[in-house]
């Protein structure tokens, strides 16, 4: 029974450590770039790629783990071809595995990114593809293919004899038991697909560890990055075909934020030009929620508090209404997307303007804190991607505490965040400190008894440890020089009924605090997340010309002032003169003032 049992699960570590030795195998195919990654550089490499190694190995196992689990019961005339076709599954593995592999080690040097779906548009023009290489070239990949190839099939098709068959006369306990073991063995397996029992499930952004974008790219495993991609051929810049090329750049010019005198007469906010940054990204708050009171109780005292101290923006909106893509327009400037979240391709992100790096060049360190998993949506990748130094998240915490499903509690977090800002300011260099909240997400479960309603006893909670990060800092030496930023990442639906396409489902609280602020203001300005990039780099004198979409909201004479959402197939549009809303799927203006919105839309 256990040399049966035994069958999957040697064809899982063979095929981890096959997987594994490519991150080796591309180091050194790359010596080059890799001439500066230390031992322990080269072993994180390997350590951080093994949970997509094993999500791969995981799919290899799966058709052994299920052979031996219809082997306790099939008549011993099948074994035959049951070991024939599982053979046959293994060479195919071995096969793909390192034509993959062999193309992603030739193409890599190319392309800058990990091979992934975008491969098989030039498949349809072979002669073309393959214009640019050498023969040199060509044998090279070939060789790489077939010794590869090989010695993969060399070692896992000879494990095809521990697969013992057919139920034979067996006494019924024996195969139930053994369905029963080959069952649990399977259920291991799966969890090695998914990858781990946490909310977020194997993608590419589990193996990222460093800032150097190339050892992240090392401990990718291409066949994941390939297959997991290969299925996406959804063309997005053809989803909206409203207007054509030239009258689709003249409409834009007018809305672009980085037209040449943008920052003439910016209104300074700042006492200082250059001060430390802490930005927060405030989960679900909604206006709706903040401005709400429950028996003359506000659901968030301390944000109705802290926004008379501080530079308050009374009509600001969320790009969308997903954590992913509400980060990509706070930390990039970059406009939300209906059908998509750009966060998920790896490849995009890099070529993202980012606020962390516009301020990396200025000689700024960052960090950005999460007290969830960073894994989730593939956030990991994208922060490092975009310039993010340090990133601090549940598994590198530890604290001595209890966590939700989402992880560590705001509580115990912002202690350690207003820490970490702390010690950043005594070390004497300009920073970006981030800290993405995670407790007034759903299911709102939080240590906290102020309201009935589990949401707003969620947000008052959140609240609550917002007001004490706020408090503490204000009392440390910190202060004087500090930037803090208040945005929510997205609105929630509340009340309940509140439609997913109206302007309130929208808006959110931005507030600027700070000894580095010159004094307290209400902004009326009708703005979205987009502009806080283009804002907030014109107040510290630095160059938003990467950004396209962002505004710098203060200049004397700025583009068109406006607030930008979406949701899934339609956007809106809100300025001083309305609000629009078009719902693509119906394929209509589904909402508006109808005060000029053919013009605004």
């Amino acid at each position: 029974m256990l040399r049966r049992l035994s069958f999957p699960a040697a064809v899982f570590a063979v095929t981890v450590g096959w997987m594994a030795l490519q991150k080796p195998l591309f180091l050194l195919f790359y010596h080059a770039r890799a001439a500066s990654a230390s031992a322990a550089d080269w072993w994180a490499v390997v350590r951080h790629g093994l949970s997509l190694d094993c999500t791969v190995a995981g799919y290899v196992a799966a058709v052994p783990a299920l052979a031996v689990l219809a082997s306790w019961w099939m008549p011993d005339s099948w074994c035959g071809a049951v070991r024939r076709a599982v053979r046959c599954w293994l060479a195919l593995a071995a096969v793909a595995t390192a034509a993959i592999f062999a193309v992603d080690l030739g193409l890599y040097g190319y392309w800058g990114f990990r091979l992934d779906g975008s491969v098989l548009v030039y498949l349809s023009d072979p002669k073309e593809a393959l214009a640019s290489v050498t023969w040199g070239e060509a044998l090279r990949q070939l060789a790489v293919f077939a010794l590869y190839g090989g010695g993969m099939a060399a070692t896992l098709l000879p494990l095809v004899s521990l697969l013992g068959c057919g139920g034979g006369a067996r006494p019924a306990r024996v195969r139930a038991c053994g369905s029963l073991l080959s069952l649990l063995l399977c259920g291991v397996l799966f969890l090695a697909i998914r990858g781990g029992v946490t909310v977020a499930v194997a993608n590419v952004s589990k193996v990222y560890f460093s800032k150097d974008m190339f050892l992240n790219h090392a401990a990718v495993n291409p066949v994941f990055s390939f297959l997991s991609s290969a299925g996406d051929r959804r063309e997005y810049a053809a989803a909206y075909p409203f207007f054509g090329e030239e009258r689709r750049r003249e409409l834009f010019d007018d809305v672009r934020g980085n037209r040449p005198g943008a920052d003439d007469g910016t209104l300074p906010l700042l006492r200082t030009q250059r001060p430390n940054v802490v930005l927060v990204l405030l989960e679900s708050f909604g206006r709706t929620i903040m401005d709400d009171t429950v028996g003359g109780r506000p659901v968030m005292p301390n944000m109705q508090r802290l926004k008379s101290e501080g530079v308050w923006f009374e009509n600001f909106f969320a790009n969308s209404y997903r954590t992913d893509r509400g980060e990509v327009a706070v930390l990039c400037g970059f406009p939300a997307q209906t059908t998509m979240s750009l966060m998920k391709l790896p490849r995009k992100n890099a070529t993202l303007p980012s606020l962390a790096r516009s301020l990396g060049r200025e000689g700024y360190r960052s960090l950005f804190v999460y007290g969830g998993d960073l894994n989730f949506t593939n956030q990991a990748s994208f922060m490092y991607a975009t310039g993010w130094e340090r990133l601090l998240w549940q598994k590198q915490m530890r604290l001595d505490a209890p966590t939700s499903k989402w992880g560590y509690a705001d509580d115990v977090v912002a202690d350690l965040f207003a820490d970490e800002v702390e010690a950043l300011s005594r070390a004497g260099e300009p920073f970006l400190a981030g800290w993405l909240t995670l407790s007034s997400h759903e299911p709102f479960d939080v240590p906290y008894d102020a309201f009935d309603d589990r949401l707003l006893n969620a947000m008052a909670f959140t609240d609550a440890q917002v007001g004490r990060l706020i408090d503490r800092l204000k009392a440390s030496p910190a202060w004087d020089d500090l930037l803090v930023v208040l945005v929510a990442d997205h609105a929630y639906p509340y009340p309940e009924g509140l439609s997913y396409n109206e302007p309130l489902r929208h808006r959110i609280p931005m507030l600027w605090l700070g000894g580095a602020v010159a004094g307290p203001a209400e902004v009326e300005t009708y703005a979205s997340q987009i502009d806080l990039c283009a804002t907030l780099l014109a107040q510290l004198g630095i160059s938003h010309e990467e950004f396209d979409y962002s505004k710098n909201i203060f200049g004397s004479e700025p583009p068109r002032r406006f607030g930008y959402w979406c949701f899934s197939d339609g956007f809106g549009f809100i300025d001083e003169a309305g609000e629009t809303v078009y719902d693509h799927t119906a394929g209509r203006v589904v909402r508006s003032d109808g005060a000029g919105c053919e013009e605004r839309l």
